[in-house]
């Protein structure tokens, strides 16, 4: 759970004591590759923590899947209506690899949350950077070309690029797969 537990004191200094709570109550799972582990219009009660492997986060429109996020070693993944207001999502979560990930309950969560406090503002803490972060890729998406965004994602998360199909990069950038080959064919990167 390395990855797991180095990702979470970035965030905030969490103690011994609170890391043993929350670990003690992970259920692992392995999830082979392209595998949907949260469907829209279900419910489900748990958060992931990834600890080997990597997700997409995606909604269908018109048919269409747009990839709306990325999680990766040590990151979270959930359906946000689920996990703040227990009600089915929208989101589909999927592996693009084989995936480690160690699960617990919402409920179990909001338990620590009440009975650790350096549990709860790191969550806290998380949830703000997340919410910047999604605030910069919408302002991105609104004022910054296509070449700009993939720029940007390329010195942001460079690993991305090793492991994760084009045509999901595409999507998340808010462009065609054929917008994207073209940029990446200019050879300025």
């Amino acid at each position: 759970m390395k990855n797991i537990i180095r990702k979470i004191r970035m965030y905030y200094p969490v103690s011994d004591e609170a890391l043993e709570a929350l670990t003690y109550l992970f259920e692992q799972s392995v999830f082979p590759e392209k595998t949907i582990i949260i469907h829209a219009g279900k419910l489900d009660r748990k958060v992931y923590f990834i600890e080997k492997g990597i997700t997409r986060s995606y909604v269908l429109h018109n048919g269409k899947e747009i990839t709306t996020w990325f999680s990766q070693e040590g990151d979270a993944a959930c359906g946000s209506w689920d996990l703040y207001h227990h009600k089915p999502g929208f989101e589909y979560v999927e592996t693009l690899e084989e995936t480690t990930a160690y699960s617990i309950s919402i409920e179990q969560l909001d338990e620590l949350y009440r009975s650790h406090i350096d549990l709860a503002n790191w969550m806290r803490v998380l949830q703000q950077e997340n919410f910047l972060r999604l605030q910069d890729i919408h302002i991105r998406r609104l004022n910054w070309s296509a070449q700009e965004r993939y720029e940007h994602l390329t010195k942001e998360c460079p690993e991305l690029f090793q492991r994760v199909n084009l045509g999901y990069i595409a999507s998340f950038l808010g462009i065609t797969q054929q917008s994207l080959s073209r940029i990446r064919a200019n050879g300025r990167f």
